[in-house]
């Protein structure tokens, strides 16, 4: 278990944290990102699921090794489908006009602070 920022994941996208992590509230983070730019995978893992919010706006889940699963919203365009493997920094698609991505680590169903596991 990664803390202090050591973490075993990459930020998935460039911009910087524009709203911390808050349980219950927001159960990740929110990274500026202009739309068109690319949102990678934060780690290496499997796509778990493809599901769509109430605006249809996609959503990703990955998971990974030691029973964690990333989560991914705000993207417009995907490059990765259901059951696809990717790797580290692997594009998943590109950011929406949202003008942020927003990233979550879950342990099992719990949200964790995803700023304990980025490196």
């Amino acid at each position: 278990a990664a803390s202090g920022g050591g973490g075993r994941f990459s930020m998935p996208a460039s911009g910087a944290i524009i709203r911390v992590y808050e349980k219950g509230k927001n159960d990740g983070i929110d990274i500026a990102a202009p739309a068109g730019s690319p949102v990678k995978a934060a780690g290496k893992g499997t796509v778990a699921a493809i599901t769509r919010d109430t605006a249809g706006t996609p959503i990703v889940v990955l998971r990974h090794d030691g029973g964690l699963m990333t989560v991914y919203t705000g993207l417009d365009g995907l490059d990765v489908a259901k059951g696809d493997s990717v790797s580290t920094g692997q594009s998943l698609g590109k950011a929406g006009n949202g003008g942020f991505v927003h990233f979550e680590v879950r342990r099992g169903f719990d949200s964790v602070d995803p700023e304990d596991y980025l490196n």
